[in-house]
């Protein structure tokens, strides 16, 4: 999953080597935090936090553990 979250996001912004993608699991959940660089947060959240909502879209989607729930957290 932080594979694919990568390859989402490395596209869209100008500092690709700032990514960084942690995992936190807990019972029911787990939840993938997902940090840039400064000057590109606003590139990964969008207008209205379209782009956003549209990655945890995708990553939700492509869940492999039906029983957890999984999270993104854009920092």
């Amino acid at each position: 999953m932080k594979a694919l979250i990568e390859s989402i996001v490395t596209p869209l912004v100008d500092q690709p080597e700032d990514i960084v993608v942690t995992e936190t699991e807990e019972d029911a959940k787990i939840v993938y935090h997902l940090s840039v660089n400064q000057n590109d947060v606003g590139k990964v959240i969008g207008k209205n936090g379209r782009i956003a909502k549209a990655i945890r879209t995708v990553v939700y989607a492509a869940k492999s553990d039906a029983n957890k729930r999984i999270y993104l957290d854009i920092m």
